[in-house]
C-alpha cells in the first residue's frame, strides 16, 4: 500500500453474509487484512442472509480491488455492490441558492419582485453605493478560475475546475457565513479574465481568484487591485503564505527560533512559492534560497543571464540566494532550518533531510503526495507540516481565506493588503495557545470555530488602522438572515 487510507478514497460496500455468529468479525478481518480501514456499519436488510453497507477508506483506487475480493474470499460473504463516495457527494453539483425570505402571498411576491422592488432600485440609483446595503453583493464573493492551475492537476480546464470552486464556496459559506459562488471562464487570456471580472464586479463584494496558473495570476491580480474598488486575492498566493507564516510563528515559538535567524529553502516558485516568499521576507526572514523545476534559482543562472526568465523569477533570483548557489533542491537543504515544498511528489530525498540544523523543521505541502512523506520524514525533523487533512499540521488555507473575506466585507474594504494578510496570519497563530504548541500542534484544525472570527476580527481591524477601510466605517458583522431596515424613497 503506497499511502495511508484516506476518506477521499472511501467507497460504501454492500455485501451480503450469512446470518450466523462471527461473519461480520470475518469480513471486518478481512478488510482489516486488506489494510483497509473500517468507517460504519449499517444493517441494510433481513433474511435467509443479511445485507450490510460498510464505509471503507482505501488508500488509492487500485487498493479496492484488493479490499472487494479479500470481501468476496470470505466463505459465505459477497460484494453486491460498491459506491464511490466522493463522487456521489458531487452529484448535480454542491451548493445551490436558496431564498432567504418566503414567498407565499401576494404581499411577499409585491415586496421581493414587482412592484416593491423598483423602490429599491431606484435608492440605489440614487445612490450606489446602497448596493452593498440592499443587494446580496454585501455578502457574495466570486471565485474566479480559468482552471490552468487546479490542485495537483494542472491545466485541467473550466469545466473540471468547476468541483473545486464549489469546494470553495461550501467553505466561506460553513466557517465565515460569506456567500461565493464559482465561475469559471473558458479563456486563458489575461486580458479577457480581467475583463470579466470588471464586467462582473457590481454584483459582488469581493473577487477571489482561484487555481490560475503563473505567471500570468501575478498581472491579473495586480491589474485588477488597480482598477476594482472591492478586495481581490488570489489566495493560491496569498491564503497559502498566510497559513504558512502562523504556522512558522508557532513552529518557531517552540524550537526556540527567531525568524531573523533561519535558513529557509522554498521548492516550487509558482504563485504559492513567490508569495509564502514575500510573506517571510517581510515578516523578518533574510536568508532564503528557492528552486524551480531548472534547480536552484540564483543572478548566475544561465536563463537569468540571457533574459529567458520571467519577471517573477528575476525578481526571485535578485532578493534570494545572496551565495548564487546552483544545483538541485538536496543541494541546497544542507544547513537550512527550514523546508518548503510547494511542488510535487517526492522532490526531496528523505536522507537529505539528515543535513539540515538540529530541530529541523519540514513543510511538505504538495497534494495529494507530499515531496517526503511525513514517515519518510520523521527520523530527520522535529516539525513536519503538510497540506493533507490526514496527517497533523495541516497547512491548509481555509485558515485563511473565509475570515480575511469576512473581515474585509464587514468594513468594507477597498484591498486587502500586507499589514491586513500578515494580521491574519498573527491571528491563526495565536488560536494555538502556549499550553497546547506541541510538534504535532503548531497550526489549529481547520475544524476549530475560533479560527474565522479571530482572522475576520484582526483583518477588520488593521484595514481601520492602515485606512484600507472608510475611517468611519464600524464593522458590520453580518450575519445572513439579518432584517434591514428599508429606506425612504
Amino acid at each position: 500500500m503506497s499511502q495511508t487510507p484516506s476518506a477521499q478514497y472511501s467507497l460504501t460496500i454492500r455485501v451480503e453474509i450469512d446470518d450466523v455468529p462471527g461473519m461480520l468479525g470475518k469480513v471486518a478481518g478481512a478488510i482489516g487484512d486488506a489494510e483497509g480501514t473500517i468507517g460504519a456499519i449499517d444493517l441494510v436488510e433481513v433474511g435467509e442472509r443479511l445485507v450490510r453497507d460498510i464505509t471503507v477508506d482505501a488508500s488509492d483506487a487500485e487498493h479496492w480491488s484488493a479490499i472487494l475480493a479479500a470481501i468476496d474470499a470470505v466463505d459465505g460473504a459477497h460484494v453486491v455492490d460498491s459506491t464511490d463516495r466522493t463522487f456521489l457527494l458531487h452529484v448535480g453539483g454542491k451548493i445551490e441558492q436558496k431564498n432567504k425570505s418566503p414567498l407565499k402571498t401576494r404581499d411577499d411576491l409585491s415586496m421581493a419582485y414587482t412592484p416593491g422592488v423598483a423602490r429599491v432600485c431606484t435608492a440605489i440609483a440614487d445612490d450606489p453605493d446602497k448596493a452593498f446595503q440592499y443587494t446580496i453583493k454585501r455578502n457574495t464573493v466570486a471565485i474566479v478560475s480559468d482552471g490552468t492551475a487546479v490542485l495537483g492537476l494542472g491545466d485541467i480546464g473550466p469545466r473540471a475546475a468547476m468541483p473545486v470552486m464549489e469546494g470553495k464556496a461550501m467553505l466561506f459559506k460553513e466557517f465565515a457565513g460569506v456567500d461565493a459562488f464559482p465561475i469559471c471562464l473558458d479563456t486563458k487570456d489575461p486580458e479577457e479574465i480581467i475583463e470579466t471580472c470588471v464586467r462582473i464586479a457590481p454584483g459582488f463584494g469581493g473577487i477571489n481568484l482561484e487555481d490560475i496558473s503563473a505567471p500570468r495570476c501575478f498581472e491579473i491580480e495586480e491589474r485588477l487591485k488597480g482598477i476594482l474598488d472591492i478586495p481581490v486575492f488570489h489566495d493560491d498566493q496569498h491564503g497559502t503564505a498566510v497559513v504558512v507564516l502562523a504556522a512558522l510563528l508557532n513552529a518557531c515559538k517552540l524550537t526556540g527560533r527567531d525568524l531573523m535567524d533561519l535558513r529557509v529553502l522554498v521548492v516550487g516558485l509558482g504563485a504559492a512559492g513567490i508569495a509564502v516568499t514575500k510573506i517571510l521576507l517581510q515578516a523578518g526572514v533574510r536568508e532564503i534560497i528557492g528552486c524551480d523545476s531548472k534547480g536552484i534559482v540564483g543572478a548566475r543562472r544561465p536563463d537569468y543571464l540571457d533574459g529567458s526568465m520571467n519577471s517573477m523569477k528575476r525578481w526571485y533570483a535578485d532578493v534570494t540566494n545572496p551565495e548564487n548557489l546552483s544545483g538541485t533542491p538536496a543541494d541546497a537543504i544542507a544547513g537550512m532550518d527550514l523546508f518548503i515544498g510547494l511542488s510535487g511528489a517526492k522532490v526531496m530525498p528523505p536522507e537529505a533531510l539528515g543535513t539540515m540544523r538540529k530541530d529541523a523543521m519540514v513543510f511538505a505541502m504538495a497534494n495529494p503526495n507530499p515531496e517526503v512523506s511525513p514517515e519518510e520524514a520523521a527520523p530527520y525533523a522535529r516539525i513536519i507540516a503538510t497540506g493533507r487533512s490526514d496527517y497533523p499540521n495541516q497547512i491548509n488555507n481555509v485558515l485563511c481565506f473565509p475570515g480575511v473575506f469576512r473581515g474585509a466585507l464587514d468594513v468594507r474594504a477597498a484591498q486587502i493588503t500586507e499589514p491586513m494578510k500578515m494580521a491574519a496570519a498573527r491571528a491563526i497563530a495565536t488560536i494555538v495557545r502556549d499550553h497546547e504548541l506541541s510538534e504535532d500542534y503548531i497550526i489549529p484544525s481547520v475544524f476549530n470555530r475560533d479560527v474565522a472570527p479571530a482572522v475576520a476580527a484582526a483583518v477588520a481591524d488593521e484595514a481601520r488602522i492602515t485606512g484600507a477601510a472608510p475611517a468611519d466605517n464600524v464593522a458590520i458583522g453580518f450575519a445572513p438572515g439579518d432584517v434591514q431596515m428599508l429606506p425612504n424613497a
